[in-house]
Protein backbone atom coordinates (compact mmCIF):
# COMPACT_ATOMS: atom_id res chain seq x y z
CA UNK A 1 0.00 0.00 0.00
CA UNK A 2 2.75 2.38 0.71
CA UNK A 3 4.22 2.50 -3.00
CA UNK A 4 0.77 3.59 -3.76
CA UNK A 5 0.64 6.68 -2.07
CA UNK A 6 1.16 10.17 -3.46
CA UNK A 7 3.91 12.57 -2.58
CA UNK A 8 3.84 15.18 -5.36
CA UNK A 9 2.55 18.90 -5.23
CA UNK A 10 2.34 21.74 -7.56
CA UNK A 11 4.19 25.10 -6.70
CA UNK A 12 2.72 27.65 -8.94
CA UNK A 13 2.44 25.14 -11.47
CA UNK A 14 5.85 23.74 -11.08
CA UNK A 15 5.33 20.17 -10.12
CA UNK A 16 7.68 18.48 -7.50
CA UNK A 17 7.59 14.94 -7.15
CA UNK A 18 7.64 15.58 -3.22
CA UNK A 19 7.36 18.51 -0.94
CA UNK A 20 11.02 17.90 0.46
CA UNK A 21 13.16 20.54 -0.33
CA UNK A 22 16.96 21.45 1.29
CA UNK A 23 16.64 25.30 2.19
CA UNK A 24 18.42 27.70 1.11
CA UNK A 25 22.11 28.18 3.19
CA UNK A 26 21.96 24.43 4.43
CA UNK A 27 22.71 22.58 1.00
CA UNK A 28 25.43 25.02 -0.97
CA UNK A 29 24.67 24.58 -4.20
CA UNK A 30 23.45 21.51 -3.96
CA UNK A 31 25.56 19.51 -6.58
CA UNK A 32 28.61 18.14 -3.66
CA UNK A 33 25.71 16.50 -2.41
CA UNK A 34 25.32 14.26 -5.49
CA UNK A 35 28.44 12.51 -4.14
CA UNK A 36 26.93 10.37 -0.79
CA UNK A 37 23.42 10.13 -2.40
CA UNK A 38 21.39 10.50 -5.57
CA UNK A 39 19.98 14.08 -5.28
CA UNK A 40 16.99 13.62 -8.00
CA UNK A 41 15.09 12.37 -5.36
CA UNK A 42 14.54 15.64 -3.97
CA UNK A 43 11.26 17.77 -4.45
CA UNK A 44 13.52 20.49 -5.19
CA UNK A 45 16.75 22.10 -3.93
CA UNK A 46 16.85 26.14 -2.66
CA UNK A 47 20.47 27.11 -3.43
CA UNK A 48 22.96 29.43 -1.37
CA UNK A 49 21.53 32.56 -0.74
CA UNK A 50 22.75 34.54 -4.27
CA UNK A 51 24.10 38.83 -3.77
CA UNK A 52 25.31 40.96 -7.06
CA UNK A 53 29.07 40.76 -5.62
CA UNK A 54 30.68 38.34 -4.15
CA UNK A 55 30.32 38.22 -0.40
CA UNK A 56 33.11 36.28 2.20
CA UNK A 57 30.86 36.13 4.97
CA UNK A 58 31.05 37.65 8.14
CA UNK A 59 34.08 37.33 10.55
CA UNK A 60 34.61 33.87 12.30
CA UNK A 61 33.17 32.10 14.83
CA UNK A 62 30.16 32.10 13.17
CA UNK A 63 28.43 28.86 14.67
CA UNK A 64 26.74 28.20 18.15
CA UNK A 65 25.86 25.06 19.50
CA UNK A 66 21.82 25.37 21.17
CA UNK A 67 20.52 22.58 22.99
CA UNK A 68 17.76 22.01 20.62
CA UNK A 69 19.67 23.81 17.46
CA UNK A 70 21.86 26.15 16.55
CA UNK A 71 23.02 29.94 16.06
CA UNK A 72 24.90 30.86 12.76
CA UNK A 73 26.18 34.09 11.67
CA UNK A 74 27.53 33.07 7.78
CA UNK A 75 26.52 36.76 6.54
CA UNK A 76 25.41 35.47 3.20
CA UNK A 77 28.95 34.41 2.23
CA UNK A 78 28.39 33.64 -2.02
CA UNK A 79 30.30 34.14 -5.00
CA UNK A 80 28.17 36.69 -6.79
CA UNK A 81 25.09 36.12 -9.15
CA UNK A 82 27.43 36.35 -12.25
CA UNK A 83 29.19 33.05 -10.65
CA UNK A 84 26.76 31.01 -9.13
CA UNK A 85 24.27 31.53 -13.33
CA UNK A 86 27.70 31.18 -15.17
CA UNK A 87 29.30 27.82 -13.08
CA UNK A 88 27.28 27.15 -10.03
CA UNK A 89 23.61 26.45 -11.93
CA UNK A 90 25.27 24.92 -14.54
CA UNK A 91 27.25 22.05 -12.22
CA UNK A 92 24.04 21.61 -10.34
CA UNK A 93 22.06 20.94 -13.13
CA UNK A 94 25.03 18.28 -14.81
CA UNK A 95 23.50 15.91 -11.46
CA UNK A 96 19.94 17.12 -11.21
CA UNK A 97 17.20 17.38 -12.92
CA UNK A 98 14.46 18.40 -10.44
CA UNK A 99 12.97 22.16 -9.85
CA UNK A 100 15.88 24.69 -8.74
CA UNK A 101 15.12 27.01 -6.64
CA UNK A 102 17.43 30.61 -6.43
CA UNK A 103 17.42 32.50 -3.35
CA UNK A 104 18.28 35.92 -3.90
CA UNK A 105 19.53 38.91 -1.50
CA UNK A 106 20.23 41.95 -1.58
CA UNK A 107 21.24 45.55 -0.05
CA UNK A 108 19.52 47.60 -2.34
CA UNK A 109 16.05 47.58 -4.20
CA UNK A 110 18.33 48.00 -7.33
CA UNK A 111 20.22 45.18 -6.31
CA UNK A 112 16.99 42.85 -5.54
CA UNK A 113 16.20 43.42 -9.16
CA UNK A 114 19.03 42.95 -11.13
CA UNK A 115 19.95 39.65 -9.47
CA UNK A 116 16.45 38.60 -9.45
CA UNK A 117 16.42 39.52 -13.47
CA UNK A 118 19.51 37.24 -14.15
CA UNK A 119 18.30 34.48 -12.00
CA UNK A 120 15.31 34.72 -14.07
CA UNK A 121 17.07 34.58 -17.65
CA UNK A 122 19.35 31.36 -16.12
CA UNK A 123 17.47 28.77 -17.96
CA UNK A 124 18.10 26.04 -14.97
CA UNK A 125 16.34 28.34 -12.47
CA UNK A 126 12.17 27.47 -11.99
CA UNK A 127 11.64 29.01 -8.84
CA UNK A 128 12.58 32.38 -7.50
CA UNK A 129 12.75 33.15 -3.59
CA UNK A 130 13.46 36.39 -2.78
CA UNK A 131 15.19 36.72 0.78
CA UNK A 132 13.73 39.40 2.81
CA UNK A 133 14.61 37.64 6.00
CA UNK A 134 18.28 37.36 6.42
CA UNK A 135 19.39 38.59 10.13
CA UNK A 136 22.56 38.11 9.64
CA UNK A 137 24.09 40.90 7.45
CA UNK A 138 23.81 44.96 7.96
CA UNK A 139 21.27 47.05 5.89
CA UNK A 140 20.36 44.40 3.66
CA UNK A 141 18.05 41.21 4.00
CA UNK A 142 15.88 41.13 6.93
CA UNK A 143 15.95 45.13 7.06
CA UNK A 144 13.62 44.81 3.56
CA UNK A 145 11.22 42.58 5.53
CA UNK A 146 10.23 43.54 8.79
CA UNK A 147 7.76 46.24 7.91
CA UNK A 148 4.97 45.82 4.96
CA UNK A 149 5.78 49.01 3.00
CA UNK A 150 9.49 47.79 2.16
CA UNK A 151 8.28 44.43 1.45
CA UNK A 152 5.38 45.52 -1.18
CA UNK A 153 8.27 47.61 -2.58
CA UNK A 154 10.42 45.38 -3.12
CA UNK A 155 8.22 42.64 -4.09
CA UNK A 156 6.62 45.00 -7.33
CA UNK A 157 10.04 45.92 -8.28
CA UNK A 158 11.44 42.51 -8.83
CA UNK A 159 7.87 41.00 -10.29
CA UNK A 160 8.30 44.07 -12.85
CA UNK A 161 11.11 41.80 -14.16
CA UNK A 162 10.90 38.36 -13.06
CA UNK A 163 8.30 35.62 -15.28
CA UNK A 164 8.77 32.91 -12.97
CA UNK A 165 6.77 32.18 -9.90
CA UNK A 166 8.44 34.49 -6.99
CA UNK A 167 8.03 33.28 -3.69
CA UNK A 168 9.09 35.88 -0.80
CA UNK A 169 11.26 34.63 2.16
CA UNK A 170 9.92 36.31 5.17
CA UNK A 171 11.09 36.91 8.86
CA UNK A 172 9.70 35.60 11.88
CA UNK A 173 11.37 38.40 13.89
CA UNK A 174 8.08 40.62 13.68
CA UNK A 175 5.39 41.49 15.35
CA UNK A 176 3.12 41.03 12.69
CA UNK A 177 3.46 37.82 10.40
CA UNK A 178 -0.13 38.02 8.49
CA UNK A 179 0.14 42.27 7.93
CA UNK A 180 3.43 41.50 5.99
CA UNK A 181 2.34 38.47 4.59
CA UNK A 182 -0.11 40.14 2.54
CA UNK A 183 1.52 43.21 1.71
CA UNK A 184 3.71 40.52 -0.69
CA UNK A 185 0.62 38.95 -2.00
CA UNK A 186 -1.17 42.04 -2.61
CA UNK A 187 2.04 43.61 -4.29
CA UNK A 188 2.07 40.42 -6.46
CA UNK A 189 4.22 37.57 -5.04
CA UNK A 190 3.43 34.16 -6.19
CA UNK A 191 4.21 32.57 -3.25
CA UNK A 192 5.56 33.01 0.86
CA UNK A 193 8.46 31.41 2.40
CA UNK A 194 8.43 30.84 5.93
CA UNK A 195 9.85 30.87 8.71
CA UNK A 196 13.23 32.05 7.99
CA UNK A 197 15.86 31.83 11.63
CA UNK A 198 14.68 33.59 14.61
CA UNK A 199 17.47 35.91 16.15
CA UNK A 200 19.38 34.67 18.81
CA UNK A 201 22.44 34.34 21.07
CA UNK A 202 24.83 32.74 23.05
CA UNK A 203 27.18 33.68 25.53
CA UNK A 204 30.67 31.87 26.65
CA UNK A 205 30.45 32.60 30.83
CA UNK A 206 33.97 31.44 31.06
CA UNK A 207 35.50 35.14 28.78
CA UNK A 208 31.86 36.48 29.22
CA UNK A 209 31.80 37.35 25.66
CA UNK A 210 29.38 36.67 22.93
CA UNK A 211 30.32 33.20 21.23
CA UNK A 212 29.07 34.44 17.53
CA UNK A 213 31.89 37.05 16.58
CA UNK A 214 28.53 39.27 15.23
CA UNK A 215 27.28 39.05 18.40
CA UNK A 216 23.89 37.79 17.58
CA UNK A 217 23.00 35.20 14.50
CA UNK A 218 19.92 33.05 13.25
CA UNK A 219 18.55 30.72 15.48
CA UNK A 220 17.04 27.55 13.85
CA UNK A 221 16.66 23.96 14.52
CA UNK A 222 13.60 21.54 16.24
CA UNK A 223 13.16 24.33 18.92
CA UNK A 224 11.81 26.74 16.75
CA UNK A 225 9.57 24.22 15.06
CA UNK A 226 6.52 25.42 17.04
CA UNK A 227 7.09 28.59 15.74
CA UNK A 228 7.29 27.79 12.52
CA UNK A 229 4.03 26.09 12.20
CA UNK A 230 2.04 28.69 13.66
CA UNK A 231 3.36 31.41 11.14
CA UNK A 232 2.39 28.99 8.29
CA UNK A 233 -0.86 28.42 9.40
CA UNK A 234 -1.50 32.31 10.29
CA UNK A 235 -0.64 33.12 6.51
CA UNK A 236 -2.10 30.10 5.28
CA UNK A 237 -5.07 31.24 6.72
CA UNK A 238 -4.56 35.03 5.57
CA UNK A 239 -2.95 34.37 2.16
CA UNK A 240 -4.38 32.89 -1.47
CA UNK A 241 -1.18 32.03 -2.08
CA UNK A 242 0.84 28.80 -1.57
CA UNK A 243 2.96 28.43 1.24
CA UNK A 244 6.46 26.99 1.58
CA UNK A 245 6.95 25.93 5.27
CA UNK A 246 10.09 25.78 6.98
CA UNK A 247 11.61 25.94 10.35
CA UNK A 248 13.55 23.34 12.43
CA UNK A 249 11.70 20.53 10.20
CA UNK A 250 13.44 17.26 10.88
CA UNK A 251 11.17 14.07 10.65
CA UNK A 252 8.74 12.89 7.83
CA UNK A 253 5.89 13.84 11.07
CA UNK A 254 6.85 16.95 11.00
CA UNK A 255 6.59 17.54 6.72
CA UNK A 256 3.23 16.35 7.49
CA UNK A 257 2.28 18.61 10.72
CA UNK A 258 3.59 21.52 8.29
CA UNK A 259 1.62 20.78 5.40
CA UNK A 260 -2.10 20.23 7.44
CA UNK A 261 -0.84 23.96 8.42
CA UNK A 262 -1.19 24.81 5.21
CA UNK A 263 2.28 24.48 3.51
CA UNK A 264 2.16 23.15 0.03
CA UNK A 265 5.96 22.43 0.13
CA UNK A 266 8.61 21.54 3.18
CA UNK A 267 11.68 23.18 3.58
CA UNK A 268 14.41 21.10 5.46
CA UNK A 269 17.87 23.14 6.95
CA UNK A 270 19.79 23.16 9.69
CA UNK A 271 18.70 19.11 10.09
CA UNK A 272 21.13 18.89 7.01
CA UNK A 273 23.96 19.96 8.93
CA UNK A 274 23.32 17.15 11.83
CA UNK A 275 22.68 14.88 8.94
CA UNK A 276 23.33 14.75 5.27
CA UNK A 277 20.84 12.17 4.87
CA UNK A 278 18.02 13.96 6.71
CA UNK A 279 16.26 14.76 3.21
CA UNK A 280 16.30 10.78 1.81
CA UNK A 281 15.57 9.73 4.97
CA UNK A 282 12.40 12.25 5.49
CA UNK A 283 11.39 11.54 2.15
CA UNK A 284 11.57 7.62 2.75
CA UNK A 285 9.74 7.50 5.41
CA UNK A 286 6.95 9.46 5.05
CA UNK A 287 4.76 6.58 2.37
CA UNK A 288 4.80 4.36 5.95
CA UNK A 289 3.53 7.41 7.89
CA UNK A 290 1.04 8.63 5.56
CA UNK A 291 -0.05 4.79 5.48
CA UNK A 292 -0.15 5.35 9.48
CA UNK A 293 -2.18 8.21 8.97
CA UNK A 294 -4.69 7.15 6.57
CA UNK A 295 -3.40 9.39 4.18
CA UNK A 296 -3.25 8.39 0.43
CA UNK A 297 -2.35 11.75 -1.11
CA UNK A 298 -0.01 14.68 0.46
CA UNK A 299 -1.47 17.07 -1.87
CA UNK A 300 -5.30 16.74 -0.31
CA UNK A 301 -3.54 17.11 3.43
CA UNK A 302 -2.54 21.21 2.63
CA UNK A 303 -4.16 22.90 5.13
CA UNK A 304 -6.23 20.52 6.66
CA UNK A 305 -5.85 22.00 10.48
CA UNK A 306 -7.98 24.88 8.96
CA UNK A 307 -10.86 22.99 9.22
CA UNK A 308 -12.39 24.12 5.72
Amino acid sequence: MEKDKDLSVSLCGVKLQNPVVPASGCFGFGYVMSEYYDINCLGAISIKGTTREPRAGNPLPRVAECEAGMINSVGLQNPGIDAVVAQELPKLREVYSRPIIANISGFSIDEYVECCAKADAAPQVDIIELNVSCPNVHGGGMSFGTQCESVAEVTRAVKAVAKKPLFVKLSPNVTDIVAIARAAEEAGADGICLINTLLGMRIDIRTRRAIVANVMGGFSGPAIFPVAVRMVWQVAQACGIPVMGCGGVSTARDVIEMMMAGATAVQVGAANLRDPYACPRIIEALPAEMERLGISSLSEIIGAAHGK
